[in-house]
């Protein structure tokens, strides 16, 4: 499989890629489905009009945050990481979209670099569009939830805990320092749009490339999904880098079934 990929790349050399959770899990980040795709929590995710709307579940999510988010600021790039960096400055990779929102691309090297869901190393308050560092913001959220500290969690994805609901009642969300406002992570929530600008940009580089390399992604989810029908459709070839099934499997020109890292370290 190693050497059929090699032989695409040879015969498609510039790629889109679009990466999901499965790149990060290395990295020590949880997914949310395993390896059939199927949802492997025993809790839904959060909404995302019922963030905006709901200021206990606004209360909810930075208390759960605020303890888990040590999983995702203190985590480090892994090879899989790395090498689509270095596949980016050999010309290979000529846009990287990610569904996740780790930032963990930026910080190996990557700069063309699209967050499709947003990222969690940015707050943006929903009053008056000021946006903060998370890490400027964790530091204020521990000096005004000192009786937090030391808690006992189960970590789970995107920097989220599992806490006990009289627990999440003592918690002091954070405000806006500029105008008191609420403050929402600079993510999309599942429910939520991700922007028009932001798809057309990663549509369009789509059109210029040769190719559509899927790695580390099951494409339950529509957002990440749509790109492969784009590309069906505009008749690139799609390359599915993943363990288990996927949504795209029917429509790729090319699976790899093996581990992402060694997958990509075979074309450097």
């Amino acid at each position: 499989m190693v050497v059929a990929l090699q032989q695409f790349a040879a015969e498609y050399p510039r790629w889109v890629v679009l990466t999901g959770a499965g790149v990060s899990l290395s990295s020590g980040i949880p997914t949310y489905r395993d390896e059939k795709g199927i949802w492997q929590r025993p809790y839904q995710p959060i909404q995302h009009q019922e963030f905006i709307q709901n200021a206990n579940m606004r209360r909810r999510y930075w208390a759960r945050s605020f303890l888990g988010w040590a999983t995702v600021g203190q985590a480090q790039p892994n090879r899989a990481h790395s090498v689509l960096a270095e596949l980016e400055q050999r010309g290979t990779v000529s846009l990287l979209i990610t569904q996740n929102v780790d930032n963990l691309h930026q910080r190996a090297g990557s700069k063309r670099v699209i967050d499709l869901h947003g990222n969690l190393s940015r707050v943006v308050c929903l009053s008056c569009g000021t946006l903060v560092e998370r890490a400027e913001l964790q530091a204020r959220m521990q000096s005004e939830n000192l009786h937090f500290m030391g808690l006992g969690i189960e970590v789970r994805p995107d920097g989220d805990a599992e806490l006990d609901g009289a627990i999440i009642q003592q918690f002091n969300p954070p405000h806006c320092s500029v105008c008191g406002g609420d403050l929402m992570p600079d993510v999309v929530f599942f429910g939520g749009i991700v922007p028009s600008i932001r798809v057309a940009k990663c549509m369009q580089a789509l059109e210029l490339a040769d190719a559509l390399v899927v790695v580390g992604s099951s494409l339950k989810v529509y957002s990440g999904y749509r790109f492969c029908v784009k590309a069906r459709e505009l008749g690139k070839p799609i390359v599915l880098i993943n363990p288990g099934w996927t949504r795209a499997d029917e429509l790729a020109q090319l699976k790899i079934t093996t581990p992402c890292v060694p997958a990509l370290e075979a074309l450097l």
